[in-house]
């Protein structure tokens, strides 16, 4: 179990993991991109709308967002009471 938490804690560790998955990731796209495949493209496309969609809902569709749904939801259900509810005008 030590072993493993010095491996994590270890730079070196992270460092030949970066340096496989470079490798990796040369000998998959050179071909790719020598034959002017459009491959790489759409990779890069999913990987920057996912990267987008994910910064996106935890900076600003969050908790904040969940918080303001859930006191309109409150909000309309008071004045649904009030009220009464009724069809579309």
């Amino acid at each position: 179990m030590a072993g493993v938490i010095e491996k994590a804690l270890s730079p070196a560790f992270y460092k030949q993991k970066l340096n496989v998955f470079t490798e990796s990731a040369v000998a998959y796209y050179r071909p790719l991109f020598r034959s002017s495949s459009v491959k790489p493209l759409w990779h890069i496309m999913l990987a920057t709308s996912v990267v987008m969609y994910t910064t996106n809902y935890i900076a600003l569709k969050g908790s904040i967002a969940q918080a303001a749904r859930k006191e309109k939801q409150v909000a309309l259900e008071e004045y649904y009471e009030r009220h009464g509810k009724s069809g579309h005008h």
